[in-house]
């Protein structure tokens, strides 16, 4: 499961433009990584907002879920990066991961639908949801990292 084929790309496969030295591959990855930034970033800015204010969390509370939930989306990219390098390699963690953190999403906004008609129901969900984009974050972050490296010959 290693991606030999990505570490000696041919000419053929650089941006026709002379003046760039850059890999066609490179903008659908750097694409794929802003679109993801903006995701985590901006899920981020609300998060405390909706525990304290939606969920009626205390803010000493929500500080240290939020402290946590950081603090393991930063951790898990060396597991996520030890089982791609070992077992399944970086497309596939990078679709895992990927897939992982929109249903992470898409669960914190149903916690977000319904948590006027049941706060517990709708706190199960969100920690949930953080715990879903935590893995997800794990399998993506490294390995698309490795992936943009993966796409320049050697030198």
């Amino acid at each position: 499961m290693d991606n030999t084929e990505a570490l000696s790309p041919k000419p053929d496969e650089f941006v026709e433009n002379k003046n760039s030295r850059h890999p066609k591959g490179l903008w659908v990855l750097f694409g794929t990584e802003m679109w993801e930034r903006f995701n985590f970033y901006g899920m981020r800015a609300l998060l405390t907002l909706f525990m304290v204010n939606s969920l009626l969390m205390k803010e000493a509370d929500a500080s240290i879920i939020y402290g946590g939930f950081l603090a393991l989306c930063y951790l898990t990219p060396m597991l996520g990066g030890f089982i791609a390098d070992r077992f399944l390699g970086n497309r596939y963690c990078i679709l895992l991961g990927g897939t992982l953190m929109a249903i992470g999403q898409f669960l914190l906004f149903v916690s977000a639908s319904t948590f006027g008609s049941s706060l517990g129901t709708a706190t199960t969900i969100m920690w949930t949801a953080l715990g879903i984009i935590i893995f997800g974050n794990g399998f993506f972050k490294p390995n698309i990292s490795s992936m943009v490296g993966s796409l320049y010959p050697k030198q």
